[in-house]
């Protein structure tokens, strides 16, 4: 397997987590005899202050020219000041945009070794495993007319779907829903919004394609309160951009940390990966940072880019045995110190050494 993957490891936290992850890709590619190659590029905040602008054209450019891009987060205090078009952020959405990926997949699933860092009863999360499917391109983050009059201390912004729109990344939520336990849980604010009346029309459309997978609706806030009530009752969570940044962020609650939260977007002409977490520059340099979020975001990759989906559960096996052994970054251990709370480079080499173990076992099995 060959693969030319650019790194954009951004701001804050992202070069430390976005760092551990390539010691994972590229042992991956070691001990799998596969040809990865690995570039780099600025985004965010750090090329605005190299070049002048959150996304310069050699990054997208070098972006354009891959077979995946792996991101680390973009963001920082010093840039709020900014209007909008000019903070960092405004490069991950324009990279997103040119990379043309529609469907942002978010799996979220409690590790029994966490269940006790969730602020829910254990009983509650334990088995609790959500993939979250959540339309990238369109709605209120890409939607026109947008802006703010400061003079008349006024700002709008248009949320917009067309029915094709919400047809491609249904059909991509129907599918893995098919693959996984068959239910589709459909987001939306249909009770008041016209753009949410048009998503559960065409939605229900769509569901006529895949009469194997049982689809049901609900209002967002709604379904807030039930992935904090229930959470095993759903799998497969369909949702526009907006509301999906939202329940996603917010089933870090079932996780056990928001550093535990990978992501994949897919549908266009190259595969974004990155986190969910955010920047944190309050802990950025001090090796705090948990960097599972991105390790598991590594998984996603080798899954949906390479088609290496022994050596994507190889890497998320390690994870968990990792998290068994008891080991833990400073936002699993919750306030607790000690040998087994580790720094953001340890975490990464004990799942280096598990990763390893694991697939020379699996390769001398195979040799026998």
């Amino acid at each position: 397997m060959k693969l030319q993957i650019l790194v954009v490891a951004g701001d804050g936290i992202g070069p430390e987590v976005t760092g551990e992850a390539v010691k994972v890709l590229q042992t991956v590619a070691e001990l799998g005899g596969h040809d990865f190659t690995f570039r780099e590029a600025p985004i965010g905040g750090v090329a605005i202050k190299a070049h002048g602008t959150p996304l310069p054209t050699a990054t997208l450019d070098l972006a354009l020219e891959s077979d995946a891009v792996l991101l680390g987060a973009v963001g920082g205090n010093e840039f709020n000041s900014l209007t909008p078009d000019r903070r960092p952020e405004a490069g991950l959405l324009q990279l997103r945009q040119a990379l043309g990926g529609f469907a942002n997949l978010r799996p979220a699933f409690a590790f029994s070794a966490l269940t006790q860092n969730s602020p829910l009863r254990p009983e509650v999360i334990d088995g609790a495993d959500i993939l979250f499917v959540r339309e990238l391109l369109g709605g209120l983050y890409f939607g026109e007319p947008r802006a703010w009059d400061r003079e008349a201390n006024s700002a709008w912004n248009t949320m917009r779907y067309t029915s094709d729109e919400v047809t491609r990344v249904a059909r991509i939520a129907f599918q893995l829903a098919a693959s996984r336990r068959k239910k589709l849980t459909s987001v939306d604010k249909a009770n008041v919004l016209e753009v949410s009346q048009l998503w559960r029309a065409t939605v229900t459309e769509v569901a006529k394609e895949f009469p194997e997978v049982t689809l049901e609706h609900q209002y967002v806030d709604a379904c807030a309160m039930h992935l904090m009530n229930t959470p095993r009752n759903f799998d497969v969570v369909l949702t526009e951009n907006l509301f999906g940044d939202i329940l996603s962020d917010e089933s870090a609650v079932i996780t056990g940390s928001l550093g535990m939260l990978p992501s994949a977007t897919i549908g266009g002409k190259i595969n974004l990966y990155e986190p969910v977490h955010g920047s944190a520059p309050d802990i950025a340099g001090k090796s705090l940072a948990n960097p599972l979020g991105a390790i598991l975001t590594a998984a996603m990759l080798l899954r949906h880019s390479a088609n290496l989906e022994q050596d994507a559960q190889a890497v998320e096996a390690a994870v968990k045995t990792v998290l068994t052994e008891g080991y833990r970054t400073p936002d699993l251990a919750r306030g607790q110190s000690g040998p087994n709370v580790l720094n953001t480079q340890t975490m990464g080499r004990h799942v280096l050494r598990t990763l390893t173990e694991s697939i020379d076992r699996n390769q001398a099995l195979h040799a026998v």
